[in-house]
């Protein structure tokens, strides 16, 4: 299902474009891509769906230029989506949220792909409750803890906007996972000592919940976690003790901005954090959302010294769709994952996917980008790339939000 996306519009500079692939007309897809090296030595790119009716994809990119379905696998019910996925090895932990609070089933569930065609289900870890819609976003690259931004039945937060907060899990055994620390900003659950935390009011901020989105820890650090938080901006914790997570710093930028905080990519060699606060409004009420580059010398005083480019928004002369940046590949410290401190990149909903040089920190540059037209099967105006993965052999794919599906490149930077 490859064919020119630049046929009538779109722009493309300094990436090679190889394939796209609509996934069977179910191509809106969610924050989970994951590569599997199967077996037989053929790559496996497991993709989240953003909404119902479909789970996860699966998809052969062993030849980037001729993407195969391999395994498409439906949600129990539509009031539901997965949205977030990783891959070690051939197990693969899914991510279940639902669409209203006290729904089921919220959670997530372990898969054996060892058979990429015949998805097995292992275990399902429960995390609904009265105000719990289960897990958002997951992180899993270690084999053994998965780390999430999620409900549970007995965290009752005082606003419901708050209702994701950091959950570790042991799956050591997979069939019975068990949970051995979590974390939330003291004053956002009910019980707790501290008052209530102070809101984000508008016009000034959104009120859009001080919940844990992004909860990334890499084995160059294993007792950290690097977590962003919405409106609680970007935090660091200490988790030597997983059964005690601790607060080591966090940097809040909103106000004056407008919040959600969505990753924080360490580069640890560095000294930085590349941390995007996600653009979450249609008509771009809530621009500029932008990715800073910050300074982490010291971890208990992060300080912003730059912020990437932001693209136009009149881009194409259009402003009615998110334009601001929301994902990044985040360097996943696994085999099939490319790795760079020097350059960044990212997804831009209807601004594409975009790359920079951070060479200079101070002084970021873009390099590249890609903006297809509008997916055949969109009743949109313009692509909203949602997310993006680059494998070891620097491979790029990239995902659209509603229907476009994968889009894969290689870089020419």
């Amino acid at each position: 299902m490859t064919a020119d996306p630049f046929a009538s519009s779109g722009q493309i500079w300094n990436f090679k474009f190889l394939s796209h692939n609509q996934l069977n007309g179910f191509g809106g897809m969610g924050e989970g891509m994951s590569i599997q090296i199967a077996k037989d030595g053929r790559r496996i790119m497991w993709l989240a769906h953003e909404s119902a009716p479909k789970n996860f994809t699966g998809v052969d990119v062993t030849d980037p230029r001729n993407p195969k379905i391999v395994a498409q696998t439906d949600l129990p019910h539509g009031q539901m989506r997965s949205n977030s996925l990783e891959v070690v090895g051939d197990i693969m932990a899914v991510a279940y949220q639902t669409l209203k609070p006290g729904m089921q089933p919220a959670g997530f569930e372990l898969f054996d792909i060892s058979v990429p065609e015949s998805p097995r289900s292992i275990s399902f870890f429960d995390a609904s409750g009265p105000r719990s819609r289960g897990v958002h976003q997951l992180w899993f690259v270690d084999g053994r803890y998965i780390h999430m931004a999620a409900g549970a039945a007995d965290f009752l937060p005082r606003n419901q906007k708050d209702d994701q907060c950091y959950r570790i899990i042991d799956i050591g055994n997979l069939t019975a996972p068990r949970e051995v620390g979590r974390w939330w900003i003291p004053g956002i659950a009910e019980g707790d000592a501290e008052p209530p935390i102070p809101r984000h009011i508008p016009p000034a901020a959104e009120d859009v919940g001080f919940r844990a989105h992004n909860t990334n820890v890499y084995p160059q650090r294993p007792d950290r976690a690097y977590l962003g938080y919405i409106d609680g901006g970007m935090i660091i914790l200490d988790i030597a003790d997983m059964s005690r997570p601790k607060m080591v710093s966090r940097w809040d930028n909103s106000p004056p901005f407008k919040g959600f905080t969505h990753t924080v990519l360490p580069l640890f060699d560095r000294d930085l954090f590349i941390v995007t606060d996600e653009a979450v409004r249609e008509d771009g009420s809530d621009l500029p959302k932008l990715t800073w580059i910050v300074d982490g010398r010291d971890e208990t005083n992060p300080v912003p010294i730059s912020t990437l480019p932001a693209p136009a928004a009149d881009l194409f002369g259009r402003s009615d769709r998110r334009i601001g940046v929301h994902n990044l590949h985040e360097n996943v410290p696994l085999p099939t994952s490319w790795q760079s401190d020097q350059v960044v990149i990212g997804t831009f909903f209807g601004a594409g996917l975009r790359a920079f040089d951070i060479a200079n920190p101070y002084q970021p540059r873009e390099i590249a980008s890609f903006v297809p037209p509008a997916p055949a099967l969109s009743d949109k105006d313009s692509i909203s790339l949602n997310d993006v993965f680059v494998d070891e052999r620097g491979i790029v794919y990239t995902v659209d939000r509603f229907s476009g599906g994968l889009y894969t490149l290689e870089m020419e930077f």
